[in-house]
């Protein structure tokens, strides 16, 4: 028992292999988890002599991640795994330095603006639609096809049209970034110098040189055009420091910009892509999406005043983001020494949050491996605690495009559901891979058919 404190510092630690632990990793973080997470509330393992601790209970989760925020830092495996792309962006800085970039873009995604945005989420999603009419009856690689129109709507809401930025190299270049990060993921959770070599290394550097670069072309252009638009890139160019009044370099915009494009777009597209897998599956769920769609716009486009009463699609992609969170752990590492429950956690400790886990625990979601949207009608969603749903992180860092993204995520559903059936052409189940975010392996491959005409 610590006399500070009152916590104890005997774990309840729980067998874990790390030899065997690290080579699951490289392939496949989630596979790596101790399978305790799944019912345990807390665990406690050792990894090269440090303190690791994985919380599933949403209690718990929230007395971490929020009563104790101050005492937490992103740590150096966000560090290694992000910092070369998003270097002290959003996502990756901490302390001050994060709170005024928060704050800077906190006004983008107010919902005002948001609607404001609508028009152009459905206008890329009937590009999509319009583009698929060449491909009608052919199978498709619906995870790089909801990639490419995410990547759409970045570019037109928070770039104005991007200026002549290569969609197929950047899609390409976020791949190549994120595939080896298994090898990080387990390099820095053994302590290994950031100078180790590791498969894919050269190629994920050359990625982010490209992706930051394109990115430094487009503000460059905007700065010698003197242009105002209302979007991410003005709000990030004239943004200041309101204790400082400093302002940000053109690599703390890139950093920006990299945050909201690798994250903004990959994200929404994997939650599309299952989300589409989940209805293929359940033909039951998709004839009631069907019913609504056809009710809430009468058989006319999808415009943007339809797209809130879409409720039980909604439903549908929270529950497919339920099932395939697409940021499947996020991680913390302890600056300070705190209590948690009754254990004194020593500065130094690395907190796992596995999101994957924590909703696909039975004690929280009965029968957690159904497909059941009705989970988030109104009266259950109530009644669940907070932290056992957590597909946008949680905390003070929770993710700022959580709303952006389920507005994005129903109306290209709705525009592209109005008009084809998806069926999966896959030769076995996918299985759910993290590489930072949660792909499917094989790819979702889908035979793409036009609905036949209403009335």
């Amino acid at each position: 028992m610590d006399a500070r404190t009152g916590g104890s510092s005997a774990y309840p630690l729980t067998n874990h292999s790390t030899a065997r632990a690290l080579v699951t990793m490289i392939d496949n973080p989630l596979d790596a988890l101790p399978p305790a997470v799944f019912k345990e509330p807390v665990v406690f393992t050792r990894q090269m002599g440090n303190l690791k601790v994985y919380l599933s209970d949403p209690t718990l989760i929230h007395e971490t991640l929020v009563k104790n925020a101050d005492k937490l830092t992103k740590g150096d495996q966000v560090r290694r795994m992000l910092g070369p792309a998003l270097g002290e962006g959003l996502l990756t800085a901490d302390g001050q330095h994060w709170k005024w970039q928060r704050q800077s873009v906190a006004s983008a995604f107010r919902h005002d603006k948001l609607l404001d945005l609508l028009p152009a989420m459905i206008t890329a999603a009937e590009e999509t639609k319009d583009r698929w009419l060449r491909q009608a009856g052919t199978p498709l690689d619906i995870g790089h096809e909801m990639m490419r129109t995410t990547f759409d709507i970045i570019v037109q809401t928070m770039l104005s049209g991007g200026h002549g930025i290569d969609v197929a190299r950047v899609e390409k270049s976020i791949s190549d970034y994120l595939d080896p990060s298994g090898w990080t993921f387990a390099l820095s959770t053994i302590g290994a110098p950031d100078w180790v070599p590791f498969p894919g290394r050269s190629k994920a550097r050359a990625a982010v040189t490209f992706l930051r670069s394109s990115l430094a072309a487009v503000i460059a252009a905007r700065r010698r055009s003197g242009e105002e638009n209302h979007d991410l890139v003005s709000m990030l160019l004239s943004a200041s420091d309101p204790e400082t009044g400093r302002t940000m370099t053109d690599d703390e915009i890139v950093d920006n910009l990299m945050t909201f494009i690798t994250a903004g777009h990959e994200t929404t597209a994997l939650g599309l892509a299952w989300t589409f897998h989940l209805l293929a599956l359940h033909p039951a769920e998709e004839e009631k999406v069907m019913e609504e769609i056809g009710r809430v716009t009468g058989g006319e486009p999808v415009r943007p005043d339809h797209v809130a009463k879409l409720t039980y699609l909604k439903q549908v992609f929270s529950e497919a983001m339920r099932l395939f969170p697409p940021a499947p752990i996020i991680t913390r590492t302890a600056t300070n020494a705190f209590t948690l429950d009754r254990y004194l956690i020593p500065a130094g400790t690395v907190f796992f949050i596995p999101i994957y886990a924590v909703h696909h625990r039975a004690e929280l979601w009965p029968e957690p491996e159904r497909f059941d949207p009705t989970r988030f009608d109104p009266e259950p969603a109530r009644a669940r605690h907070r932290y056992a749903y957590m597909p946008f992180g949680a905390g003070p860092r929770v993710c700022i495009g959580n709303a952006f993204a389920l507005m994005e995520a129903v109306a290209v559903l709705a525009v592209l559901l109005q008009t084809y059936r998806l069926t999966d052409r896959g030769t076995a189940p996918p299985k759910p891979v993290m590489k930072v975010t949660l792909r499917p392996r094989p790819p979702l491959i889908m035979r793409l058919d036009r609905r036949a005409a209403q009335g």
